[in-house]
């Protein structure tokens, strides 16, 4: 958490004091919430307190500590920090008339797919789902709401599920990338999934149908290998802006090794000259070490859980990989 300075003059982005490395930094990387701003207060944010007095230029109100933000229910501890939605959650179940001794029979809200997007935003086990719902909004038939019911019954007996930040977790980022072959049977376009880490915190993840039909699942698994690469240059840019610079390539893992061996070549023919942009973009980052790309076995591929449905054993294996915790009081 920074304090606001202004804008930089000589290089395009804000200027933000960081309190812990007591340093002026210039990014791009900054959220702002026009009636919502909060801070983490430590004995390493005093000076900053002092030195710079936001209350002067914006109308503040102490709220105590951060415990609920946009939705998010965050529990700190000493140990880390828990993210998750429950009451978000809670409220989307009540909407959809689903209680504990009624499920509601009449059709459901149009916006409840939009409500169950946001609640992607803790909840990664059901970003598959959630975004093969979100193609039908327009045209929604029955059994999309049945869909819709089964995701919000799942949640209701996971409501209390969410992601976990460790305070000793280590800065170093990896990525799973992964993707199916033709797996849409309208038009047979495939669907890209990957997942980044942070030492062992999940930090972003990805499911979406690629734009393109694939010819091969090697095609189909190089996009989902390039889309990963350029989310993992973004990671890398905003952790370096935080101070968490990466002194060494970032692991990208893949199960096809047609795949990795056409991002490792950098001669192109026939079969890869259509996604050569793709074959540049990733074979450079190779190049300049900000990327590595490694084999991974398919039972071993994380990203696995945002490309395809999965039998309920597997879908708990793929979950645990996940590192999401249950938040639920005892």
């Amino acid at each position: 958490m920074c304090c606001f300075l202004g804008y930089g003059t000589e290089h395009k982005g804000y200027r933000c004091w960081d309190p812990l490395s007591k340093r002026i930094r210039i990014s791009r990387h900054v959220v702002f919430w026009e009636h919502h701003m909060f801070y983490l207060e430590s004995p390493s944010t005093a000076s900053c307190s002092s030195a710079f007095s936001i209350s002067r230029t914006f109308e503040m109100k102490d709220l105590g500590s951060l415990s609920y933000f946009l939705g998010l229910e965050v529990i700190s501890t000493n140990d880390g920090i828990n993210l998750s939605q429950a009451k978000y959650a809670s409220d989307l179940l009540a909407r959809a008339g689903i209680t504990d001794s009624h499920i509601e029979s009449t059709p459901l809200e149009p916006n409840l797919v939009g409500g169950l997007v946001y609640l992607t935003v803790t909840r990664p086990d059901i970003a598959y789902p959630v975004h093969v719902l979100s193609q039908f909004l327009s045209a929604p038939r029955t059994t999309h709401y049945a869909a819709v019911l089964r995701i919000l019954r799942y949640i209701k007996g996971t409501l209390f599920h969410g992601l976990y930040f460790s305070a000793h977790s280590s800065l170093s980022l990896q990525a799973y990338s992964d993707a199916d072959w033709a797996g849409d049977p309208t038009d047979r376009r495939s669907t890209t999934g990957y997942c980044l880490f942070l030492g062992n915190a999940l930090i972003s993840w990805h499911a979406k149908k690629q734009t393109f039909t694939a010819r091969s699942s090697t095609e189909t698994e190089y996009r989902a290998l390039a889309d990963t690469t350029a989310e993992v240059i973004s990671i890398r840019w905003l952790l370096e802006d935080l101070g968490a610079h990466q002194s060494s390539p970032t692991d990208v893992f893949c199960d096809n090794r047609s795949a990795i061996q056409i991002a490792h070549n950098d001669v192109f023919h026939e079969r890869t000259k259509h996604i050569e942009i793709d074959c540049h973009f990733i074979w450079q980052r190779i190049l300049i070490d900000a990327v590595r790309i490694i084999v991974v076995g398919t039972l071993d591929q994380t990203a696995d859980i945002f490309t395809k449905a999965h039998h309920p054993t597997r879908f708990r294996t793929l979950l645990s990989k996940l590192k999401m915790v249950s938040l639920a009081p005892t």
